[in-house]
């Protein structure tokens, strides 16, 4: 009785490891598939927001595909971010930066901010904030044109002091019960601006002779 009991525990187990295995390859290429699938809707969804601030036909390439480092405090970075350089034709038309405004009135504020070769905003777009909803919330472009006020400027066009909210009496709006929110987003986006300004030449890979 006992060795029948014995294979007859053996082959359960058998049956048991068999299915354990198999079990553990599907899975296995279940996640596989899907984070397959994750990774190309993730890289998607990373074109559409940068295509966004980019207008149609200033650039060619693939943004996923020229990407440098880069860390900078001027940017309100910590540590190393990706920025995205677009080209046309081969050559530099606009670099997407990282740029985080540390002092927004819930905290930081996350934005990629478009910069033309010659120094001119292409856009502005908000990553992620956690400013109060109905108020600071109006920097993002589902809630209101705002952000758009950014699109063109450039640090000669305000000059320095137009480089701030009315309230401060620069150039672009505030919003009502809302100061401290755009007005973090305005500084962020000039220091950006002044950042690409004075390493144009290396952010673009350009020889200093050929701006």
């Amino acid at each position: 009785m006992l060795p029948e009991i014995s294979r007859s525990m053996l082959k359960n187990a058998l049956v048991l490891g068999l299915f354990a295995i198999a079990t553990v390859g599907s899975v296995a290429l279940l996640q596989q598939a899907t984070a397959s699938r994750i990774a190309a809707a993730e890289r998607e969804a990373q074109v559409r927001a940068l295509g966004e601030i980019l207008p149609a036909g200033s650039y060619d390439n693939h943004l996923l595909d020229n990407r440098i480092e880069v860390n900078a405090r001027e940017l309100g970075q910590r540590s190393p971010q990706s920025a995205y350089l677009a080209l046309k034709d081969g050559a530099p038309s606009a670099l997407i930066l990282p740029v985080t405004a540390p002092d927004g009135y819930s905290g930081a504020i996350h934005l990629l901010v478009g910069i033309f070769a010659d120094g001119r905003v292409a856009g502005v777009r908000v990553l992620g904030h956690k400013e109060t909803p109905g108020l600071g919330d109006k920097i993002e472009l589902a809630k209101s044109q705002w952000i758009r006020s950014f699109d063109g400027k450039s640090l000669s066009n305000p000059g320095a002091e137009g480089w701030a909210v009315k309230k401060d009496r620069g150039e672009f709006d505030q919003f009502a019960g809302a100061t401290i929110t755009p007005r973090a987003v305005v500084k962020a986006v000039h220091g950006a601006l002044q950042y690409f300004d004075a390493h144009r030449a290396q952010l673009l890979g350009l020889a200093e002779d050929a701006q």
